[in-house]
């Protein structure tokens, strides 16, 4: 069952107007309202189901092959689990109570799978608190959304954290939720989320997870490819429209965007660094161990406090792009479907 259907719990409504209007109200909710504390989020519960079934599975291997193959067992589950149950929500919502209950359950979870908001206002309160040169609340602000140290660092260093957080989050916050709702609506969204909290959790390179979340890792990359060449797209077009540098963003971004560890994160990365003038990566601390990020991007300028300032008006332009973008995507598999 997918959004676009006819007749489904997904799209709450049966009709296009539903279809694309959840999108709309999804994106806008988002986009004023994000994540309010007070309200259950789902992927705290996905969260939670990560770590339970990722304590059973442990349990039952004992070598590293094993290891493997129980992280693909936890991408089946949480993510077919978190497609099941949001679909059943949907279905359950529809048939006991009405078909407009469900339609808002509906838009209410395709909004918490993105972060316009939270972005916006993650970047703008370190830009705050750097313009009135108070380095100890911007760093402090900066670890709130990083997972670099970040004690340290001076101006210039924690603009570059925020820029890269920002710029980077605009494929798997906003663009890919947002395509995944078009195709699938509220279910396939979810799907979506809980591979991204899977990769966040357990797709490190380390010795915890170097086998077990080698399959959460992979499918993370295989499910934002397409979006992030799509967000790559937008973005060259909106710095065209905006002012920014477009042809810098599109050449650095060709140039650049392979250095990154990310087959996805560094096409927004490279081409916000394109637009800005500006480089991006560099030696990053974690827990006192330097790590070093291929550059990313031409200097010609120091980095300051009101690039953040830029990449959250790029990143917000970016994303009523693919708002659009979705809903003609929405459209097209409507009429298909």
């Amino acid at each position: 069952m997918g959004w676009p259907t006819v007749g489904t719990a997904a799209n709450a409504g049966g009709g296009l107007t539903f279809a694309l209007g959840g999108l709309i109200a999804a994106f806008v909710i988002d986009w004023y309202v994000g994540d309010p504390r007070r309200l259950p989020h789902p992927v705290v519960g996905i969260g939670k189901m990560i770590v339970a079934v990722e304590k059973g599975l442990r349990a039952l291997v004992t070598s590293p092959r094993m290891l493997k193959w129980a992280g693909v067992g936890l991408v089946v589950v949480i993510v077919g689990g978190s497609y099941a149950l949001v679909w059943g929500l949907l279905w359950a919502a529809a048939y006991f109570g009405h078909q407009l209950f469900a339609w808002l359950v509906a838009v209410w979870l395709i909004s918490t799978t993105m972060a316009t908001k939270g972005l916006s206002d993650g970047g703008m309160d370190i830009y705050r608190k750097l313009a009135a040169g108070d380095l100890v609340s911007s760093r402090a602000a900066l670890a709130m959304v990083v997972g670099r140290d970040t004690d340290r660092l001076d101006e210039a260093e924690i603009s570059r954290g925020a820029v890269e957080t920002v710029a980077e989050n605009i494929v798997d916050a906003i663009i890919s939720p947002l395509f995944y709702a078009a195709l699938g609506g509220a279910p396939l969204a979810m799907a979506y989320r809980a591979v991204n909290t899977l990769d966040s959790m357990v797709g490190y390179k380390n010795e915890r997870y170097e086998h077990f979340g080698w399959a959460a890792a992979r499918f993370d990359d295989l499910a934002n490819y397409v979006p992030a060449r799509l967000t790559g797209m937008l973005l060259v077009a909106v710095c065209y429209a905006f002012g920014w540098n477009g042809q810098a963003c599109l050449r650095v971004m060709r140039r650049d965007a392979g250095l990154h560890p990310s087959p996805n994160s560094g096409i927004t990365e490279a081409g916000v660094a394109g637009a800005l003038g500006i480089a991006l990566g560099g030696t990053n601390f974690y827990q006192g161990i330097p790590s070093q990020r291929a550059k990313m991007g031409d200097p010609l300028r120091p980095i300051k406090a009101e690039d953040i300032l830029k990449t959250v008006r790029i990143m917000k332009l970016v994303a009523l792009a693919g708002l659009v973008m979705c809903v003609l995507l929405a459209l097209i598999v409507h009429l298909v479907v």
